[in-house]
């Protein structure tokens, strides 16, 4: 497939990059220093603001699919008309764990005493959900990490879920951002969560 990356220079976006190319994908991997992109064949560093939804439409139109590993200070709605100006159908988003249910109707948002300056990203990532579970025409999926997601080893094993925060015996939450990467480009290619959110942690 040809993917267009939103985000390609960051921890996720580079590791979801990598995966993609290993794999014999087409990347189109956008960020605003396409500089740091790693080379990799397959894999073309373009410069783009995904703030500007028009200009991204522009980079984008040729996509089979977007895989979005923004920050949510870009909304929902300027990604998905983007999608819709481009003439793609499927988003894939790196999304936040703070939505998930540790409880029934009792989200892992809830439970944690945050510092205020944390709250916006975090209520950002819950907003962007709650976007896209009104969307209709795009294609979406929504994949929240586990609570914990850091670099680490690209293992293959690991256990997915679904609204519900997926925890060891232990009660951690953990990923490292190249299972994360596996499981995002396995969800790409196998088309599991059509207009859902899923999960995963080890």
């Amino acid at each position: 497939m040809k993917v267009a990356v939103l985000g390609a220079s960051g921890r996720a976006g580079s590791e979801i990059t990598a995966e993609l190319a290993a794999r014999g994908h087409e990347v189109i991997a956008i960020a605003r220093k396409p500089g740091a992109i790693k080379p990799a064949p397959g894999v073309t560093a373009v410069a783009g603001d995904a703030e500007d939804p028009a200009a991204l439409a522009g980079l984008i139109k040729h996509a089979d699919a977007v895989i979005s590993a923004l920050h949510f200070n870009v909304p929902a709605e300027t990604l998905l008309s983007a999608l819709k100006a481009a003439g793609v159908n499927r988003l894939l988003v790196t999304g936040g764990a703070a939505s998930l249910e540790v409880a029934p109707g009792k989200t892992l948002f809830e439970t944690l005493d945050l510092p205020d300056e944390w709250k916006p990203a975090i209520l950002g990532g819950i907003k962007f959900l709650k976007d896209l579970r009104n969307e209709t025409e795009i294609d979406w999926t929504f994949f929240s990490p586990a609570a914990l997601i850091e670099v680490g080893p690209r293992t293959g094993t690991f256990r997915l879920g679904g609204d519900q925060l997926v925890t060891n015996d232990q009660g951690e939450s953990k990923i490292s951002f190249a299972d994360f990467a596996i499981a995002m480009v396995d969800e790409l290619e196998q088309h599991r969560h059509s207009r859902a959110r899923f999960t995963i942690a080890y």
